[in-house]
């Protein structure tokens, strides 16, 4: 894979001896701090598998 001109730029700075931006970025750049507006395929999944107790097929009837 090609290197863009960004990353052929911060070598050739290291390699003059000059400071790596990379170092000076934050600990928290690599984590996703977005909140998730809607349901995941599996949240959807488990909430119709596990809750479907209306549907009277999954208790017993005690018929006099």
């Amino acid at each position: 894979m090609a290197k863009s001109k960004a990353k052929k730029y911060r070598e050739k700075l290291v390699r003059e001896g000059r400071l790596n931006p990379e170092i000076k970025r934050s600990p928290f750049h690599t984590l996703d701090l977005t909140t998730r507006k809607t349901k995941t395929k599996k949240d959807v999944l488990y909430q119709n598998k596990n809750h479907s107790f209306g549907d009277g097929e999954n208790g017993f009837y005690f018929g006099f």
